[in-house]
């Protein structure tokens, strides 16, 4: 046998073992990669991560890695980058920007296919409107942040149930002179805001969306702000989030209106407590209704995984993810057996914001959303330093956010 022949035929014999040991035992494929992106820090953070190891452990197919995206640049990374494809399987973000991103196309994908009554059966009631655009669900509801009544439990024993009590209270706790407040919030903040004019039944969009900015019911509810400021003196001048934590540290801020994030700022040495905000004598007796903010957790349309992403998206609103994400995460799941869980139970600061819950109300997830922070912020900062009435710059807003929807819907 000649050598050439001898090499081809040994080149052959090897070629047939290799295919056969092939034949046996396939080479394993690589698990499926699932992006999400959020926003979390800290404890947040943490918890989040801890979650999505959880998962991972239970898949075989598919994995799940995190990117934390700055908050500040977040909103506008995912408008420029998923509808390119370039962003991830997953992201997590309020409903307030829902209502654009569908409007936009491209960005979120709709998740009736894959919705079952089992997933929304196990959340808290009211959530899923939130998720949901004309009529069609986008996302599942994660968690749900509002403000609340924050008070020193060193300067008040007892939080004031109405705004009667509330300004007897503060009036007596309140020395301008030395920089003392019984009330800080952020009051020209249109955001925490909400919670009075929703009391008095105003609102910033009627259906269609329409704006109603200069409605009666708004202009009351910014007159009984205006009173607090002005007349009883109750409230500090310019109320950043700066200074209403430093008061608050400093004792020299019996109570705040504010939400889970302010808790962040707070000393160790500061002991307080969580209250739902006070009925409104001034609109009835109704209740301060606070806007809520719900995270919803999306598939992005361009996913080529869009299966598996659910399938993380499911097990995020779960009662085993839920868990970490309260107690690890300082988090308000949307999963309703969390609460009934003791340990869940036990937690002053989880339960305060619970009660909340009950007279908040979900911030509109409009597309047209986004063109009112911007004038209504102009009429607010306006109407607290003197410089408009209520009804002048409120009427203002309206007619700018009116123009700028008109473009909006010629496509300008």
């Amino acid at each position: 046998m000649s050598r050439n022949i001898k090499r081809w035929t040994v080149g052959l014999l090897c070629g047939a073992l290799a295919s056969a040991a092939f034949a046996v035992a396939p080479v394993a494929e690589a698990a499926t990669e699932i992006t999400v992106w959020h926003a979390y820090r800290g404890d947040e953070k943490a918890a989040f991560e801890k979650v999505v190891a959880q998962h991972n452990a239970t898949q075989k197919d598919a994995v799940v890695r995190t990117l934390a995206v700055p908050y500040d640049a977040y909103a506008d990374k995912i408008t420029a980058s998923v509808p390119r494809g370039k962003g991830p399987d997953v992201f997590i973000f309020a409903q307030d920007r829902l209502g654009g991103w569908v409007e936009a196309g491209q960005t979120i994908e709709p998740i009736d296919f894959f919705l079952d009554e089992k997933v929304t059966a196990q959340l808290v009631p009211g959530m899923m409107p939130a998720m949901t655009y004309r009529d069609t669900v986008y996302g599942l509801p994660l968690n749900y942040k509002s403000i609340a009544m924050i008070y020193n439990t060193a300067l008040v024993k007892t939080p004031p149930k109405t705004t009667g009590e509330l300004v007897k209270l503060a009036k007596g706790m309140t020395d301008a002179s030395t920089g003392r407040f019984g009330l800080a919030y952020e009051y020209s903040n249109y955001f925490f805001h909400a919670a009075l004019m929703n009391a008095f039944g105003g609102q910033v969009f009627a259906p269609g969306p329409v704006p109603v900015f200069d409605s009666a019911q708004n202009v009351a509810a910014i007159q009984t702000m205006l009173k607090w400021y002005r007349k009883d003196g109750i409230l500090p001048a310019e109320p950043s989030s700066t200074l209403i934590a430093s008061l608050f540290n400093e004792g020299k801020a019996a109570i705040v209106f504010s939400g889970p994030w302010f808790l962040g700022e707070v000393q160790d040495k500061v002991k307080y407590a969580i209250a739902p905000l006070p009925t409104v004598d001034e609109a009835g007796g109704k209740p301060m209704r606070p806007w809520l903010t719900v995270e919803g957790v999306y598939v992005s349309a361009g996913s080529a995984h869009k299966e598996a992403a659910y399938t993380f998206e499911k097990y995020l609103v779960s009662k085993d993810a839920a868990i970490v994400l309260a107690l690890e995460g300082g988090q308000l799941p949307t999963n309703k057996a969390v609460y009934a869980d003791p340990r869940v139970m036990k937690n002053a600061t989880l339960q305060g914001f619970r009660k909340q819950l009950d007279t908040a109300v979900p911030m509109p997830n409009y597309a047209e959303m986004t063109l009112m922070w911007s004038p209504v912020t102009t009429a607010m900062n306006k109407i607290v330093k003197g410089a408009a009435t209520p009804e002048v710059a409120l009427k203002e807003a309206q007619e700018t956010v009116k123009g700028n929807i008109g473009k909006l819907r010629k496509g300008k």
